[in-house]
């Protein structure tokens, strides 16, 4: 049963604020809708800030869509400062509201120290990064991640002298386990890659690892994860852990909000516990649960979580929820060097695929996506075998 809803605010201007106003139009909402956002930019995408737009092969990723067309009220460049039932509290005043969509995204994490230290996460960020990495200066990334990674990727395209400096002891250690990140050092061919090396503090003219060690550089980027934007909602009556608290309908727990992207922490039926996904495609696919739940429809958000990386040449695919595997297993060329073509593969103790990441094998990633969503179970010897489609191992 549709609700009554007359005047939709949506506080964050990236993809899942923009697609969630798209999907409550596609259902016929025909009410009032005010787009908050805090960078004065149009919507845009975020994956080919440290891709193609860091690489000089786009200006902009601008998604696109009219606002106009939409009946959006854009107001760029404004905060939302706090918020109360009914209403937005935002730099330029309050913002009354019957429908409230929390699409605030996340900010970088930073470190201590007086030195200039960038990050990639708006398009200016990618502009003014991208104007410095210039033949032979002197570049130190901190965090091996898969930001980290795709920013040393396009330093070293550039003629950079790149550092790369990973407390872990592998890089992509956090991301998918120390394991599977060795597999992916000799990546770095040409880059002083630093593992086990904690940063002390980002001074002028490099950074100061912890023991005294300096690094000397003329550009600092760190790249060591994000928080969810959330601060705004420290005094409000909502739910936070690690981003906004949703059911799995993307439902918050103050009546008439609804949580979606980087920053909403929804609970997942499949794998029975809390996610939060900090990935292009959640911000793709979660708004249509968003606006079905806003205007009092019966949806769940429940998907098999994915991304993609390209690094050194490389194009890495990640689906599933690795931490529900027991087992890990590979396909593939896993010792073949720069040019292997490999998979990794977690299995419960059922042999359910819970994940699969593919690097260089898209087959491997679109079959094990489906398996992993039809909660098929696979024949783990079959598996291992690289010319055995995953399809063909379901049992």
């Amino acid at each position: 049963m549709v609700i009554s809803v007359n005047h939709v605010v949506v506080v964050g201007a990236g993809l899942a604020g923009l697609r969630t106003v798209e999907a409550l139009r596609a259902r016929g909402f025909t009410g009032r809708v005010t787009m908050v956002g805090r960078e004065r930019h149009h919507p845009y995408d975020r994956p080919p800030l440290s891709k193609a737009v860091l690489s000089g092969e786009a200006d902009d990723s601008y998604v696109g869509a009219d606002l106009a067309a939409l009946g959006v009220e854009f107001w760029p460049g404004v905060s939302a400062k706090s918020l109360r039932a009914g209403v937005v509290g935002t730099t330029e005043g309050e913002l009354g509201y019957d429908g409230l969509v929390i699409a605030t995204g996340a900010d970088p994490i930073r470190l201590p120290g007086d030195g200039p230290q960038h990050v990639l996460r708006t398009l200016d960020d990618a502009h003014e990064l991208r104007a410095m990495l210039v033949p032979g200066a002197r570049v130190a990334i901190i965090g091996a991640g898969w930001i980290g990674a795709e920013v040393a990727t396009a330093a070293r395209r550039a003629g950079c002298a790149v550092t790369v400096i990973e407390a872990g002891p592998a890089p992509l250690a956090t991301a998918v386990g120390a394991e599977i990140g060795a597999r992916t050092e000799h990546w770095y061919t040409g880059i002083d890659l630093r593992l086990g090396a904690m940063v002390d503090s980002v001074d002028e003219g490099g950074v100061r690892l912890v023991g005294g060690a300096f690094v000397d550089a003329h550009v600092v980027v760190t790249g060591i994860g994000v928080r969810p934007a959330v601060e705004w909602l420290a005094d409000a009556d909502i739910d936070l852990h690690n981003g906004v608290v949703t059911d799995e309908h993307l439902r918050a727990s103050l009546p008439g909000v609804v949580a979606v992207g980087d920053c909403a922490a929804w609970w997942s039926r499949r794998w029975r516990t809390r996610l939060r996904v900090e990935h292009w495609d959640s911000a793709l696919n979660a708004p249509e649960v968003a606006a079905a739940t806003l205007l009092g429809e019966d949806a769940v958000y429940d998907p098999v979580p994915y991304f993609w990386s390209e690094q050194f040449g490389h194009m890495v695919q990640y689906a599933g929820h690795h931490p529900a595997g027991e087992r890990l297993l590979y396909r593939g060329d896993v010792e073949a060097g720069q040019e292997g073509k490999w998979s990794a593969v977690w299995l419960t103790a059922e042999d359910a695929l819970a994940a699969v990441l593919a690097v260089d094998r898209p087959r491997d990633l679109v079959q094990g996506r489906r398996i992993i969503a039809s909660g098929q179970h696979l024949d783990a010897k079959r598996l291992v075998d690289p010319e055995v489609s995953l399809r063909d191992c379901v049992v």
